[in-house]
């Protein structure tokens, strides 16, 4: 009994330190006093292994090997956020949430926008149990024995916190320890990193955790998430989360107007640069839980938030050549290849054009000087050219009028900013690029298949079309360059697990034009399996929510081509998912199609999120925001007094939990 209280003491008093040291940034010992007595408790525990703790400041040193990290599913889906570039950009948000919420006044909390890699910490009873990447934002990599070497996430949480949560924040990497790593590859004769943001990503992904514990990483926190947590604000959870034991940024501020707002961001701007750790913004949220909830989400971020980002860097160089990618959809990107140039911590050697009209709107030519720009996009884009330095002999761009793989002739329609090689079944970067998008994480995620494979596949003849997958053996496999036995197995038995992938994915995976994620599961649910989906018209399918003209004559387009046809005919036989489950289909009805609701308040027996699946799993719609189309207002308590006004205003019924209830 002596030895685990003994145990227990040297846990406890390393925690504190470890949480002063690095998160306080406040040390109470020195590192020499600090590493006796973490040597002390390693040497105890390896003793006494029945005294195991998974919280243990022992893991933090690593060595665990991680051959494949697992894809975890996140429990609440981790969105990105909307990008604002001006104070007419807040302000037209502002508006929009004032007109969701009425006349309640609203509060922001703004934070600053590190720049590093998204996590998620999931904690159970005070305790670290799971650390996955953002991944798609529906499912990461598990990188939990990574992220316990991390010194700042706390494995053991201080008391007062809920049972189970999950917590957002960013990996980072501090410019002092970046530049430090750099410093010693140098001295190595090993090439330098390029960005603390990559080399923070990668890190996640290494396959020892003993190197990642090597690294100077820090984990910023800022958001929390789960069920009946019983926070007010975005400011308050904040609070909790550092009472809690948790690194969260002290630059952050609660304002009541835009104009504070702003003022937070002019300062930030000018000051950014004296900060720790690279940051490109900053998010502004409104404050109030109840609010957020009020306001949701759109199909891809939270309709309650807004990132505000600063100025782009901004850097010229030469433009040496225009070449011109084909697309999936036949799309045609013309791309400039520049001289390579040092740009927000990353080389560039590519930028996007976008199309012929911003090539002739700015008289881009090659040869000319340029200015790139990175902003809100990943991919660079070039935003002006420098006339004083174009050349005599320079020539204007003529745009090309032939696909460049196969010479098929370019065609553009009416109102349509891009070109298009109709050739869609012969041209080689359509087909493997519509292979690519069937096998994608977010449509069939088939493991152990990438983008490369598919492009080897095709030139090998093994597949010209994405039932074609179904159809390769590990022995037709093995031969192909790079592609060793075990590689071939995981390969073939990828194909063979995707046909479980469900039918709102699969018609995702279908790459039927302008039928992204949100569209196809509004026709999986209106249709329910592919077959009604294929006989319905034009104008059936515009009754569908959300589904518009152009949608709905693509739709029937690509249904009505044999060949498609006949490659979903083969889908079926290989037992490919095309209808919606008998599970999904149980507690899904017709009671309330044609009725649309607004959701606000604070219920008793339902969370607002169960109350409104229930709307749409009864063929309903929710609605953000009350207007005359409005069906019902189900209000529950603290429902903002404008609400009612404005529903009683219009003659819109107002009902409560339990009326819903029996309406079903």
């Amino acid at each position: 009994m002596e030895i685990k209280q003994k145990i227990e003491n040297l846990r406890t008093e390393l925690r504190e330190h470890n949480y002063n040291y690095y998160v306080l940034d406040n040390a109470t010992i020195s590192d020499f006093e600090f590493d006796m007595k973490l040597k002390e408790l390693q040497a105890l525990e390896a003793k006494h292994p029945e005294f195991y703790d998974a919280s243990s400041p022992t893991l933090r040193v690593g060595g665990t090997i991680t051959k494949s990290f697992e894809t975890v599913v996140h429990e609440h889906r981790m969105y990105s956020l909307d990008n604002s570039y001006s104070k007419e950009d807040l302000e037209d948000w502002e508006k929009r949430i004032q007109r969701i919420l009425g006349d309640a006044p609203v509060e922001f909390t703004c934070e600053l926008k590190y720049d590093g890699a998204s996590i998620s910490l999931t904690y159970e009873n005070g305790q670290l149990v799971k650390g996955v990447t953002r991944g798609d934002g529906f499912q990461g990599d598990d990188v939990t024995s990574n992220i316990k070497t991390i010194r700042s996430v706390p494995l053991q949480l201080k008391g007062g916190y809920p049972p189970k949560f999950d917590i957002r924040g960013e990996i980072v990497l501090p410019f002092e320890g970046f530049a430090k790593m750099n410093q010693e590859r140098i001295e190595n004769g090993e090439d330098p990193y390029m960005n603390p943001r990559n080399t923070a990503s990668g890190s996640l992904k290494l396959q020892d955790s003993a190197l990642v514990a090597e690294r100077p990483l820090d984990c910023l926190l800022y958001s929390i998430v789960g069920v009946n947590l019983k926070l007010e604000s975005q400011s308050q959870m904040l609070e909790k989360a550092r009472d809690w034991g948790f690194k969260v940024p002290k630059a952050a501020k609660l304002c009541k107007t835009t104009e504070e707002v702003l003022e937070f961001i002019d300062h930030w701007d000018k000051h950014r640069h004296e900060l720790p750790y690279e940051t490109d913004g900053v998010v502004i949220k409104v404050n109030s839980i109840q609010h957020q909830e009020e306001l949701g989400y759109t199909s891809k971020s939270p309709r309650w938030a807004m990132a505000y980002k600063f100025k782009a860097e901004q850097v010229s160089t030469v433009l040496n050549e225009i070449t011109y990618q084909v697309g999936r959809t036949g799309a045609i990107t013309p791309v400039a290849n520049l001289e390579p140039v040092l740009l927000a911590g990353t080389t560039v050697k590519r930028a996007s054009l976008h199309n012929a009209d911003q090539i002739e709107k700015l008289d881009i030519r090659e040869g000319d000087t340029v200015f790139v720009e990175k902003g809100g996009e990943i991919i660079p884009k070039i935003v002006g050219v420098d006339f004083t330095k174009r050349p005599i002999s320079s020539q204007p761009t003529q745009y090309i009028d032939h696909c460049p793989e196969c010479n098929t002739p370019l065609e553009r329609t009416e109102g349509d900013a891009k070109h298009y090689c109709p050739n869609e079944y012969g041209c080689p970067p359509q087909i493997t690029g519509r292979i690519q998008h069937y096998i994608s994480r977010k449509a069939m995620d088939i493991e152990g298949l990438g983008g490369e494979t598919v492009e080897l596949l095709f030139k090998e003849g093994l597949i010209e079309n994405y039932a074609d997958l179904y159809l390769l053996t590990k022995e037709q496999l093995i031969p192909l360059e790079r592609m060793a036995e075990k590689s071939a197995e995981n390969l073939v038995k990828g194909v063979a697990e995707s046909v479980k992938i469900p039918f709102e994915r699969v018609l995702f995976a279908l790459g039927i034009r302008f039928v992204g994620e949100t569209v196809a599961k509004k026709l999986a649910k209106a249709y329910k399996n592919i077959d009604s989906l294929m006989m319905a018209t034009v104008e059936e399918l515009m009754t569908v929510d959300e589904i518009g003209q152009r949608i709905a004559e693509s739709v029937v387009s690509f249904f009505s081509n044999w060949i498609n046809m006949e490659i979903i005919s083969r889908l079926k036989g290989y037992g490919v998912q095309f209808e919606v489950s008998a599970d999904k289909l149980e507690n899904q009805t017709d009671l309330l199609k044609g009725q649309t609701f607004v959701v606000s308040g604070v219920f008793e027996t339902l969370s607002r999120d169960e109350l409104k699946k229930l709307i749409e799993d009864n063929g309903g719609k929710v609605g953000s925001s009350i207007s005359s189309k409005t069906s019902y207002l189900v209000a529950g308590d603290k429902m903002g007094p404008s609400k009612r006004t404005k529903a009683e205003g219009l003659g819109v019924p107002i009902i409560s939990e339990t009326d819903f209830m029996n309406m079903l």
